[in-house]
């Protein structure tokens, strides 16, 4: 038995988001402004995209928290939401190619990226699969159906391509197996199965094979391989330690992506050290409050989907981060809440909608404790 404590959601969640998604929509548009005025005529334009992602995101949140029944346990909604996640990815391949990848379709003149969506679909489902098979994981046969689902997804989303969120989403899904008590020998063989495939994909992609050898080679030419790497050290070493001030950074000028994967950047130069850090400590302070909800969740299936999520959120954070920095090879990750991105941002709104939702259940027994 469980109660449901109305509006009593965690409010440290809540305000870490609202404060991140408020910095996002200011570096977006500091970003943006210069390269949307050139390519729109208005200065305006990523920010009323990102704040229409925002808008929409927010008012999942509020929805979510409206409802008392957590419907997203269900097995029709678990199971609908993998449909249609799966769904959308095949039909990606079947819109006109951006960019020369498939990653998105098109309705009505909106474009989503489903496999923003299938990050999450994936841990709703294994949070509620290892639930319930939780007496028989240890077996290799209660493996194949998960392994199977994950393996589908990964091999659609690398087929776009889109090699950065196919091994986020390949990491996370181990993650949750792992939380959800699955033997650490099988790992050992999933990595022996895994590692060859990226491999493959990384080695047969030339520009993949140059993003690993410019951070292999890190004194190569700033005109060669680590040019954006190059331009993001700039960025961050002419912020100091106060920024340039707010829209005063010139390095958005030439970075490749200032907006969406290198804004951390950009946030560097104008806000300086201290905001970089500032911002560090609120994606901590986000994923502590998120292990928090695990460990206080009413039931085995909330505690994985909770633990699930908040991973989600703090790997995507440390994956960019680690990128801007130059301690990482690129993969096109976002920077939760403050890149562009509405596809990335709603969903990431709706990850945190669910873990509010999480953080209003209690057991009655803790209750009345």
């Amino acid at each position: 038995m469980e109660v449901v404590r109305p509006y009593g959601f965690d409010k440290w969640m809540f305000a870490i988001t609202l404060i991140l998604l408020t910095m996002g929509l200011v570096m977006v548009f500091s970003a943006s402004g210069v390269a949307s005025g050139e390519k729109y005529s208005s200065p305006f334009y990523f920010l009323i995209q990102q704040a229409m992602g925002a808008f929409a995101g927010l008012a999942l949140i509020i929805v979510l928290l409206s409802i008392r029944k957590p419907f997203y346990q269900q097995p029709v909604f678990i199971f609908g939401l993998l449909a249609v996640t799966l769904g959308l990815l095949v039909l990606c391949f079947l819109m006109p190619t951006v960019a020369k990848t498939n990653r998105w379709v098109t309705f009505a003149g909106i474009r989503f990226q489903p496999s923003e969506l299938a990050k999450i679909s994936l841990v709703l489902f294994l949070a509620w699969y290892l639930d319930r098979r939780r007496e028989k994981i240890q077996e290799p046969a209660a493996l194949i159906l998960p392994l199977l689902v994950v393996a589908l997804f990964v091999a659609l989303i690398l087929k776009e391509p889109d090699f950065g969120t196919a091994l986020l989403v390949f990491v996370l899904c181990l993650i949750v197996l792992f939380l959800g008590g699955v033997r650490l020998k099988y790992f050992i063989y999933l990595g022996l199965a895994g590692v060859p495939v990226f491999a493959y994909f990384v080695l047969t992609a030339t520009y993949r094979l140059e993003r690993v050898l410019a951070f292999l080679s890190p004194n190569k030419s700033a005109l060669d391989l680590n040019f954006q790497v190059q331009q993001s050290k700039l960025a961050l070493g002419a912020g100091g330690i106060v920024g340039s001030s707010l829209g005063e950074g010139v390095q958005k000028l030439f970075l490749p992506c200032p907006h969406t994967d290198f804004i951390y950047a950009i946030l560097g130069e104008e806000l300086g050290f201290v905001g970089t850090l500032v911002t560090l400590v609120f994606f901590v302070i986000l994923v502590w409050r998120g292990v928090a909800i695990s460990l206080k969740a009413p039931d085995v299936f909330s505690q994985l989907a909770a633990a699930g999520l908040t991973f989600l959120l703090g790997i995507q954070a440390l994956l960019n981060i680690t990128v801007v920095l130059g301690l990482g090879p690129a993969k096109g990750v976002p920077l939760p809440f403050l890149s562009f991105g509405r596809s990335s941002l709603v969903c990431n709104l709706l990850v945190i909608g669910i873990l509010l939702h999480i953080s209003q259940r209690r057991e009655t027994q803790r209750t009345q404790a």
